[in-house]
């Protein structure tokens, strides 16, 4: 079982170091002892600890040098410091010197456990402000698109990986959730970027109009063509062309889609001429592409070889770790566009943004901030400002299994417990989304996570 943590304890009374090790083990820690500050250097420099509790006078130099030296090595180590020689200038030198606490002998255990927890709440805090400052100066955008989750990492690295081939591309997902970005991305780090890059809706296009929008038609070809037109297949010679919405396309004109994609050969309407024509080929729909297939809305031959690579874009429900770094962006962009004193959000108002479901995805959210900024009426957005509501949560609701029902014989700490169990599941173990979901922060939910030894999420 994982411990509580690693504590080093420097001390020259036997005494001492045998009551701390042992009330320190039975509370779950893991404890190493040492009986010099130099000997208690030496461990450090070998060991991986996670709090020191030091004597103010050892035999070979005083506990205030010792957490100079130790905070020399690593900055982030807490360190309490013990004396029998109380003094406000003791506690003063200590604190300068960098130790998180100064505690006087004699002294109650669970006095100092208290101060110990608080020390390694605090480490674990001040890590976490480390390494999200570290994130955050990695990548977080990629050719404007927005996401910090694993799944949009994998996705960076996949266009990064295709982009500079030829590959045809399927972009699936739900509507509003970055399919055009992806496109887009792909096709600007592509060496066809300084190429035209024709876009192409195919559920938008009357049925009867799309196959002269996307290979041409000559003059007279049918009733209405007075004049040859070019075609945007055509007009994608040299750079790419997207169909968005590839299901919807008329399944009688996706054979001829097909022989232009095989044979990189196609002809008007109304001519015998054939057209040579180099493009790449992006598709996106929010269809279940082999669903579409069985549905007769997509052709088999057709599907295969437009999805040489595919791309699937998360729901954004199921990466909620992206949404407040989607919304700061927002707010940046609309506080700017509409000249708004908004700085930022409320605690409540991203507990809210984490609890919703967005059914809209990144367009929804984008929607929503760009209303809450224009009702805005401080520096903060709040709940209030947002077009949802906590009976529009369905991450609270039975509709996704999460509901608590209290036996009624359960204590406090176990309802506490399960609370606490079912939210971490239900962000699969996400922390910062938990924390948010319950409204504490994150070190204290670390805490909590220790005290009910919900190891799976540790």
């Amino acid at each position: 079982m994982k411990t509580r943590g690693n504590i080093l304890v420097i001390d020259d009374e036997e005494p001492i170091l045998d009551s701390l090790r042992l009330n320190l083990t039975q509370s779950g820690y893991s404890c190493t002892t040492a009986r010099s500050g130099q000997e208690g250097i030496a461990l450090f420099e070998n060991g991986d600890f996670d709090l020191v509790l030091c004597d103010l006078q050892l035999p070979d130099m005083s506990g205030t040098e010792v957490t100079r030296r130790l905070r020399e090595q690593r900055e982030s180590i807490e360190v309490i410091i013990i004396s029998g020689y109380g003094s406000v200038a003791n506690a003063v030198a200590a604190t300068k010197a960098g130790a998180f606490h100064f505690v006087e002998k004699p002294f109650e255990f669970d006095a100092l456990q208290v101060l110990v927890e608080r020390a390694l709440e605090r480490k674990t805090l001040i890590e976490e402000s480390d390494q999200l400052r570290r994130t955050l100066q990695q990548r977080t955008t990629y050719s404007d698109i927005v996401g910090r989750s694993k799944q949009m990492q994998n996705i960076f690295e996949m266009i990064e990986a295709v982009a500079k081939s030829d590959a045809n591309i399927l972009i699936v997902g739900e509507s509003g959730t970055g399919k055009e970005l992806i496109a887009n991305a792909t096709h600007y780090n592509s060496h066809r970027a300084k190429g035209p890059f024709v876009k192409v809706n195919c559920a938008a296009l009357p049925k009867e109009l799309i196959e002269s929008e996307l290979f041409g038609h000559t003059k007279g070809a049918f009733t209405g063509a007075a004049r040859d037109k070019e075609g945007l297949i055509a007009r994608a010679n040299g750079g790419s062309l997207l169909l968005d919405e590839i299901a919807e396309m008329p399944l009688e004109l996706q054979p001829k889609l097909l022989r232009a994609l095989q044979e990189r050969v196609f002809y008007r309407l109304g001519s015998e001429r054939p057209v040579e024509v180099d493009f790449r080929l992006i598709c996106s729909t929010n269809r279940n592409p082999p669903e579409a297939v069985r549905n007769g809305l997509l052709r088999e031959d057709l599907y295969y070889r437009i999805s040489t690579i595919t791309i699937e874009v998360p729901p954004l429900k199921e990466r909620a770790e992206d949404v407040q770094l989607l919304a700061d962006h927002f707010l940046s962009t609309f506080a700017g566009k509409y000249g708004k004193p908004v700085r930022g959000f409320s605690q409540a108002a991203v507990s809210s943004m984490y609890n919703y479901h967005w059914p809209g995805n990144v367009r929804e959210l984008e929607s929503a901030i760009e209303r809450a900024v224009l009702l805005s009426k401080g520096e903060f957005i709040e709940p209030t400002d947002l077009p949802f509501t906590a009976l529009e949560m369905p991450a609270m609701s039975a509709a996704h299994n999460n509901d608590f029902h209290v036996p009624q014989d359960m204590k406090l700490e176990e309802i506490e417990r399960e609370v606490i169990y079912q939210t971490l599941k239900r962000t699969k173990g996400n922390k910062q989304a938990a924390a948010n979901v319950l409204g504490i922060y994150r070190p204290r939910l670390y805490s909590k996570i220790r005290k009910y030894n919900l190891t799976e999420f540790m």
